[in-house]
């Protein structure tokens, strides 16, 4: 860590608005001409050619795009290629076989590494087994699983036998489980025993079963992995296989990795809908894995000489693009970690970072936080100097997350990547080019090369700088979902119908972002469209005025929700939580507020500020405002089963009360 005293750094830092990436990086980085971007666009498509020569293909494609069924885009036409096959067998070949591809980190502190050798024996191995359970090409195959090593694995093997795998977020309900099952005609379920959460085990295999109770038509097989052995004896009923017992069954064997079309589907990934009805998002496997590697390789400027570690989940398309295949594509060794950030202590993430020398580390902006709110005397005395690169992904970030992160966790010398993209765009659509642009706290940049971002008014005109607009994307791009499983319509509803005009041929994305832009196109991403309150009369971002108030110093997270006011309409009601060692008091509520009406205006005043040690959130870490919304209006509280930290709403209403 740096020796200048840490007042002075923390009032450079907080004078300073853009940040140059360091020379020292940029000497290596995998792109540094800024001429990329005007290459793309002078020869977009043709460009992205440079994502697909990144793989390695059966069959040529022979056309890069063919848009003659917008917005049902296809990319790389005539392509063949295997996806298991370009993030294993390709590196075995290429005299790579004893690196570690996978570095895994228990809960607990176990360990297991498997070298590229390892990974392709055992990818092998398993797909032999779903072959032989009757597994056949375009059979989705549901994975309900944690992070252990055995769930890349099985999305490998489903891979290589041209299986689409649709993996559900272990923390997800049975419900859930059901529906996906059901939504995707899933015949085939890979789940474990059970796993670690805070030291406790988690019965996972009674969540399978009692999903599996819901699924409306026949499960031909159930794998079951072994993750907790004595600590949780289970039983395998009909139907049901130990995962160990029929890899040892098929020891040894070689699955040939079946050739796929460019636009044969790869994955589905469901997500939320607004009808409260999941989407099943489509991914193919040309695009898809041509833009992951891609953005891998710029981005994330992974080498196959890095330890890269993303800290998402891979139940989440980030843990998809960037935990498998893009590092994978790209032969580098990627890690996974089982647990929490603050278990057994809150160092965990740094021990991990310090004990596998870890070179780029990617994690979200809710991480960050705590970060901030536990201390930066939890990182002093760990060595963090094997860092070069640090990103974050998930929602926005706010400056003062943004330099905390940039200072107390890169020391001033690794570019911070903001990305911004969704399950639907495959992978990183705004953000910038670390060894290109300069950086700007709380934007996360320009469109990347061949991404036509435009943040826009209703009349589709792009707004001025400075303005706040519709976040959009104006032309297709190779990790696009092609489509909702088996929903066209409303796949051309959800994403195109606000502004595209059909009888033009002109289609535009619509994420359902707000935005705004700067001068120099850098994008500063205000959250859901939905996420806005109309205070009387003028339209006013959530994420505008949360950043406001973590950037007042004793904030370590806030989250903004509309309350109804008999004059204003709506009210901005603040939930905030303060850093450790600081007080929820007055003096902290007056300088929230005089910090939003600096930033925003008085029309943005807090009618309440409640301090609170958590806020109400969703086990993918997500906060839930609809149960802030209710204590604010006084109503009824909704379903708080979804919740990680459900004790937490019934401490705020009382709170609330108490003041």
């Amino acid at each position: 860590m740096t020796d200048e005293p840490d007042v002075e750094l923390e009032a450079r830092l907080e004078e300073q608005d853009s940040f140059e990436p360091p020379e020292e990086f940029v000497e290596q980085a995998n792109v540094t001409d800024p001429g990329i971007y005007e290459e793309f666009e002078e020869n977009w498509p043709d460009a992205w050619e440079q994502a697909a020569d990144l793989l390695d293909w059966d069959d040529e494609w022979d056309e890069v795009l063919v848009e003659e069924d917008a917005p049902f885009y296809e990319w790389f036409v005539g392509g063949e290629l295997n996806a298991a096959y370009n993030c294993v067998d390709r590196h075995v070949e290429n005299g790579r076989k004893n690196q570690a591809a996978i570095r895994w980190e228990g809960e607990l502190g176990e360990t297991r590494t498997y070298t590229y050798q390892d990974l392709y024996r055992e990818v092998n191995e398993f797909a032999a087994a779903l072959r032989d359970l009757g597994v056949e090409e375009d059979d989705v195959v549901t994975l309900y699983m944690p992070m252990i090593p055995e769930l890349p694995i099985a999305m490998l093997a489903c891979a290589r036998i041209g299986a689409p795998h649709s993996v559900v977020f272990a923390g997800f309900s049975a419900d859930a489980l059901a529906t996906r099952m059901n939504s995707a005609d899933s015949e085939y379920l890979v789940t474990c025993d059970g796993y670690y959460r805070r030291g406790d085990a988690l019965n996972h295999k009674e969540k399978a079963d009692e999903g599996l109770r819901g699924v409306e038509h026949e499960v031909e097989d159930i794998v079951v992995v072994d993750r907790l052995g004595d600590k949780l004896t289970h039983f395998l009923g009909a139907n049901y296989h130990d995962y160990d017992e029929l890899v040892d069954d098929h020891d040894g064997e070689r699955v040939e990795p079946v050739s796929r079309d460019a636009e044969d589907m790869l994955f589905l990934m469901y997500t939320s809908g607004t009808t409260g009805q999941p989407k099943g998002v489509k991914h193919t496997t040309g695009g898809y894995l041509s833009y992951a590697a891609w953005t891998s390789h710029a981005v994330l400027d992974i080498e196959p000489e890095d330890t890269y570690w993303c800290s998402a989940d891979i139940g989440w398309i980030t843990g998809h693009s960037y935990i498998v295949y893009g590092p994978l594509a790209l032969g580098t060794t990627t890690m996974m970690y089982e647990g929490t950030p603050d278990y057994p202590e809150k160092d965990r993430l740094w021990e991990i970072v310090e004990k596998n020398a870890v070179d780029i580390f990617y994690t979200a902006p809710t991480a960050i936080r705590s970060f901030m709110k536990w201390g930066k005397e939890h990182l002093e005395g760990r060595d963090l100097s094997s860092l070069r690169l640090l990103g974050t992904v998930g929602e926005p970030i706010n400056p003062r997350a943004w330099k905390w992160y940039y200072k107390h966790v890169g020391d001033e010398s690794c570019p911070v990547v903001d990305t911004w993209w969704q399950t639907e765009t495959g992978g990183m659509m705004v953000t910038t080019l670390p060894g290109v642009n300069e950086m700007k706290p709380g934007s996360a940049g320009p469109g990347l090369p061949g991404v036509d971002a435009k943040v826009i008014h209703p009349d589709k005109e792009e707004v001025e700088p400075g303005q706040a607009g519709h976040l959009t994307v104006q032309k297709p791009w190779p990790g696009m979902l092609r489509t909702l499983y088996q929903n066209d319509e409303r796949f051309v509803q959800e994403y195109w119908e606000e502004y595209s005009d059909p009888d033009s041929d002109e289609w535009i994305y619509f994420p359902e972002d707000g935005a705004k832009v700067d001068e120099d196109d850098y994008i500063t991403v205000l959250g859901r469209v939905d996420d806005v309150l109309n205070v009387s009369g003028h339209r006013l971002g959530t994420m505008e005025i949360e950043s406001a108030i973590v950037g007042v110093p004793g904030v370590a997270e806030a989250a903004v929700v509309g309350g109804d006011h008999e004059v204003k309409g709506e009210a901005v009601y603040v939930y905030a939580i303060t850093e450790e060692g600081t007080d929820g008091d007055e003096d902290l509520r007056e300088r929230v507020v005089d910090n939003v009406e600096d930033a925003i205006g008085p029309i943005a005043r807090p009618e309440e500020i409640v301090f609170t040690p958590e806020l109400p959130k969703t086990r993918s870490g997500k906060i839930m405002r609809r149960l802030l919304e209710d204590i604010a209006n006084g109503d009824e509280l909704g379903n708080t089963s979804t919740l990680r930290n459900p004790d937490i709403v019934d401490d705020i209403q009382q709170r609330v009360s108490d003041d």
